[in-house]
Parts: structure tokens; C-alpha cells; sequence
């Protein structure tokens, strides 16, 4: 006689949602709602806070860089958040894997 298989809940696995960003959008919304920021170097940083200054755009990353960059629609940095073109995670920021993995299934329309 064999005992019966019990039946095991995997917690955890919830089916990973789609984030829509539309394409041409102002970088401080996109920025706002993804808080990340890939520099020169294609490191990636976490933003800790961010403020619209007319034309430009304040924030400051995790590890402590200030930055003022041009509002554009068409700057290198709104390239590189559509395309998702990043090469690591700021050491020093401490991205979560989570956010790393959530960024990468926005999908821009």
C-alpha cells in the first residue's frame, strides 16, 4: 500500500506582469516611474529622489551622484530606457533583483 502524494502550493510564483510605458514620452515621467538611470557607461543607478527644474531635470542616484540633465523626449538616456541597453547594476546603488527583473518586462509602446 502507498501513501498518497500530497499536493505542494509553490508560493511565490505569481505570473510576472507587463508594465506599459508609452514610447515618447517626457524623461522626467519616465524616470519618475521607473527610478532608474543608465549613465555613460551603461551602469545602471537607482534613484533615490527626483525634481522637475523647468527645462531640466534634478535627481539624485543611491550612491550619492547629483545630477541636472535636459527634459528631452529624444536624449541618449530616453534611447537607452526604451531599448533596454544597460550593461550592470551600480555596485554601490544596490539595485534589487526584483527591480532589475521588473524593468526588464516594461514594454514601451
Amino acid at each position: 500500500m502507498s501513501l498518497p502524494e500530497k499536493k505542494t502550493e509553490t508560493r511565490g510564483t505569481k505570473k510576472q506582469k507587463i508594465r506599459y510605458v508609452r514610447k515618447h514620452e517626457d524623461l522626467y515621467e519616465v524616470l519618475q516611474k521607473i527610478k532608474l538611470w543608465p549613465s555613460r557607461t551603461g551602469v545602471l543607478h537607482g534613484i533615490k529622489s527626483i525634481t522637475r527644474k523647468g527645462a531640466y531635470i534634478e535627481f539624485v542616484t543611491h550612491c550619492g551622484n547629483k545630477l541636472q540633465i535636459k527634459n528631452s523626449k529624444t536624449s541618449r538616456v530616453s534611447r537607452w530606457l526604451r531599448n533596454k541597453w544597460h550593461v550592470r547594476a551600480c555596485p554601490r546603488c544596490k539595485v534589487p533583483a526584483w527591480k532589475l527583473e521588473k524593468f526588464s518586462s516594461t514594454s514601451f509602446h
